[in-house]
């Protein structure tokens, strides 16, 4: 059974940077895409941003030149690098991987932009 489990998230001014990971286990991490998520309260949850197994990297036009996303798969975990950070930032930050079926969430990490 795959597992996700996010950290990094918390409280910080707008313009600030923040930098979130998400550690899977199990043995599939390296040859699958990954994504990050957000959700915001009272809003669907959105794809922020992904990552292929080799490293090409897409982007929502909202966090486009903001976020970066990467990986390390020898450590099976990837990272989303934040910065200029505004208050419609705010939301809790999911990862999973870019297949079907999509695996369980984990618990995600809030991430809070006070302006």
């Amino acid at each position: 059974q795959v597992q996700l489990v996010e950290s990094g998230g918390g409280l910080v001014e707008a313009g600030g940077s923040l930098r979130l990971s998400c550690a899977a286990s199990g043995s599939i991490f390296s040859r699958y895409a990954m994504g990050w998520y957000r959700q915001a309260p009272g809003k669907q949850r959105e794809l922020v941003a992904t990552i292929s197994n080799s490293g090409t990297t897409n982007y929502a036009d909202s966090v486009k030149g903001r976020f970066t996303i990467s990986r390390d798969n020898a450590k099976n975990t990837v990272y989303l690098q934040m910065s200029s950070l505004k208050p419609e930032d705010t939301a809790v930050y999911y990862c999973n991987y870019r297949i079907i079926p999509v695996p369980p969430w984990g618990q995600g990490t809030q991430v809070t932009v006070s302006s």
